[in-house]
């Protein structure tokens, strides 16, 4: 229902700042292209999950939690869904739960998600959390399913550092997680 209320609220505000413009009133048009985007926003993206993106690129752990457990699954799109999961695997293995983390990753693959980074991330992830757990084997896999996914190399430095602690054996690994 409260969908239905933020679509029909943003659809009234642009069909009248377009009649506004078609009937050349420019300046209410104007004044109403800032309100009419913020809404027609606020209907395609949840504010919840920006919000906790930007906490955890702040390294604000605890506030991304905060605003992480606001958000029902229910009141997701489904191409957010596999983020959703992305994010609370993310937020458990900073507490250290590694069991919970990984069940979130897979959760987040089986969802899917839109960008090959994205998938090479939670890939890593998988392959620190399979270090962490002493799965060297497992954990090359994902690392080479992490390459392939990064063709653009925007994770190749933590490509390379899960990497060396592969090589440098499992009481290494579970030392630095």
């Amino acid at each position: 229902m409260n969908k239905i209320i933020k679509f029909t609220v943003a659809g009234a505000a642009l069909f009248y700042t377009s009649y506004e413009f078609a009937t050349r009133h420019w300046g209410i048009g104007i004044a109403m292209l800032i309100p009419t985007v913020i809404l027609v926003f606020a209907c395609t993206r949840s504010t919840r999950m920006m919000m906790v993106f930007y906490f955890s690129q702040l390294q604000k752990v605890e506030k991304a939690k905060r605003w992480l457990d606001k958000i029902k699954e229910s009141d997701l799109w489904p191409n957010q869904r596999g983020y959703y999961y992305f994010l609370k695997g993310s937020m458990e293995a900073q507490s250290n739960s590694i069991a919970e983390s990984e069940r979130y990753m897979k959760k987040a693959l089986e969802l899917g998600l839109k960008r090959d980074e994205d998938k090479a991330m939670i890939y890593l992830q998988l392959a620190s959390l399979s270090l962490s757990k002493g799965k060297i084997q497992l954990a090359k896999n994902h690392i080479a399913t992490a390459k392939n996914l990064d063709t653009k190399g925007m994770l190749k430095s933590e490509i390379k550092q899960v990497e060396k602690y592969i090589k440098s054996g499992p009481q290494v690994a579970r030392r630095s997680y």
